[in-house]
Parts: structure tokens; sequence; C-alpha cells
């Protein structure tokens, strides 16, 4: 009887333990983000600019693919309609950030429950070719709607501005980006973890018994194509601040594989893995053209007509290799480490 007094009273000292552990690492976490700009050069401070942006798409995607199943080829075209309803509403109404950012976002919302109507009726293989002609479909409108487009001219974009103080550093629009990749990830994990994400759970594990038991399928499925074509939207529009520069070439079919590829990667149905994956797959290739650069000036050889293909090729069998030897993503790794430490530390 004592022994399980005791171990009754154990149980949520440990669970209070992890709560307090997890926010110190996160308040840390967000401390060293604060930080970056001072310890890192401008260029690298570019990239977790360029980051943040693919840590907001990538969370879209994830809550439509990883938490309710619906697999989309069209993601990279519902950033390309946030990030051209910046630039066409800043060029002819001259309308500013806290405008042009959630309109940008409303609009992706309603194009991509248009184009996500299909998924009431179809789903899997046929699902990913719906999607897939979303993705066509936009992009042809980006090129070929030249009043409105500049088709392959593209757009200017001015800089986001608050009171005359404008982000147009690449410290200042970090900062900028980084709040809306905080508020996005706090309502991502409450969205999943409230009565919605319950039935996009549901509905990904087997939608036939998740409306047996009472879920609308129709109405939840809808509203994931939604939520997840905002965060495009959101991450578009963005991108347009962050480029200063819309133009079809930003939003082609590869742009979708690799938000694809970060959900995968990093780990579908986990905010953590959409994190994660967004990193890995950003950070990757960069990191894979300053190896080959140090490999080249070490050989001693111009090797610049080969490094771009070798690159891809090396990035392409990284992330083949990393599904077949972890196809549970980087969100697992992470978790089992976890554990091991706690286990080692207890």
């Amino acid at each position: 009887m004592s022994s399980a007094i005791d171990q009754s009273s154990i149980m949520p000292a440990k669970k209070a333990s992890y709560v307090t552990d997890n926010r110190l690492w996160l308040v840390i976490f967000i401390v060293a983000l604060a930080g970056l700009p001072f310890a890192l050069p401008g260029y690298w401070i570019f990239f977790a600019g360029l980051l943040g942006i693919n840590i907001i798409a990538s969370h879209g995607l994830n809550i439509m693919m990883g938490y309710t199943g619906l697999l989309s080829l069209g993601h990279g075209a519902f950033v390309g309609v946030g990030a051209y309803t910046v630039a066409i509403l800043q060029t002819n109404f001259d309308l500013p950030f806290w405008i042009t950012i959630p309109l940008a976002g409303i609009i992706a919302t309603v194009i991509g429950i248009a184009f996500g109507l299909p998924s009431l009726r179809i789903r899997g293989l046929y699902l990913v070719i719906a999607t897939l002609a979303a993705q066509f479909i936009l992009y042809f409108i980006f090129v070929h709607w030249e009043s409105v487009t500049n088709s392959d001219v593209g757009l200017s974009v001015a800089p986001a501005e608050i009171f005359g103080y404008q982000f147009n550093t690449e410290t200042r629009i970090y900062y900028f980006i980084l709040a809306f990749v905080i508020a996005s990830t706090i309502f991502a994990r409450n969205v999943i973890r409230s009565r919605v994400g319950r039935a996009f759970i549901a509905i990904r594990e087997r939608d036939l018994t998740a409306q047996v038991l009472g879920v609308e399928i129709v109405w939840y499925k809808l509203l994931s194509f939604g939520l997840g074509s905002f965060y495009a939207g959101i991450a578009g529009a963005l991108l347009a601040y962050f480029n200063r520069f819309v133009n079809p070439e930003q939003f082609e079919l590869m742009l979708s594989v690799f938000f694809l590829s970060a959900v995968i990667v990093g780990g579908m149905g986990s905010i953590l893995g959409a994190i994660l994956g967004a990193v890995f797959v950003t950070l990757l290739p960069e990191f894979l053209r300053e190896a080959s650069l140090l490999a080249a000036h070490g050989l001693g050889i111009d090797l610049s007509s080969i490094l771009t293909p070798l690159r891809e090729t090396i990035f392409g069998l990284i992330i083949v290799g990393f599904l077949i030897l972890e196809p549970r993503g980087l969100a697992h790794l992470w978790q089992r480490a976890r554990r091991k430490f706690s286990r080692a530390r207890a």
C-alpha cells in the first residue's frame, strides 16, 4: 500500500519536472534565436530569415498531410498566391504590411479550399494528381496574366514598414519573420491539441470510421486545406517582403517538392518535425555547396561545371537514404535521443 502511495506521489512530480524542463528549453531556444544576429554574419542571417519562411510553409503542409492525411503537390503555388497578393496590393493600392499579409493568407485560403474540393471525393494518389493540377494552373496564371502579374518580368515589392521604420536589412527582416514563426508555431500547436486537431488525426487514420463516430469529414477536410493554404499564403507574403521581388520562377513545381521533402524528412504529424525538416532541407544544400567549394579549392582545380549537379545529386541521395534508415523522420530521432538522455540523467 505504501509503495503504491509513494509511486502515485512521484508521478506528478516527474510530470511537473518534465513540463518545467520543456518551458526552460523553450525560453533558452527563443533567447538564442533573438541573439542570433549578434553571433552570425549577415549572410547566415539571410538564410535564417529564409528558413523562418520555410518553417511557416512547412507547418501548413504538415497540417494537411501529416495530421489530416491529405497529400498535396500544390503547396508551392499557394505560397505564390500569397506573394503575388502582397505585390499586387502594394503596387496598385500602396497598402501596408499589416493589411497585405492577412489578406494574402485569406486569399490563399479561399483558393486552397477551392482546389481542396476534390478531397471530398478522392484521396491518395488521385488527390496528389488533383493538387498537382492546382500547381500547374496557378503557375500558368502567374506567367500568362501579364496585366496583373507582369509575367516573367515580375513585380517589385517595397520593404515592410511600420511608423517609418523599414525592415530593409538582414537583421530587421529576420526579427520581422521570427515574430511570425513563433506565432504560427504556437497557433499550429494549439490547433492540433484542440478538438479540431483530434478530428484531423481521426480522418487521417480512417475517415469512414471517423464519420461513423460523428466527425464531419467534409467540413474538417476543407478546414485542413484552408489552414494549410493560409499558412502558405502567409509564408508567400513574407517571402515577397524578404526578396522584395516576385516572379513566376520562384513558385515552380520544385518548390512544392521542397516542402513535401521537408515534411517527410522532419516527420509527418509532428510540429517539431516540420521545423526540423525545414531546417534540414534549407541548410543542407548550402552546407554541401560550401563543402564542394572547399574540396575544389583544396584540389586546386576548377569544378564549377560539375559542382551544382553534384550537390543536387548528393542532396537527393541523402534524403532517400534518410527515408530508408529513419522513415519516421528527424522528430523521431530527436525523441529517441531525448529518452536516452533522460534515462542517463535518472
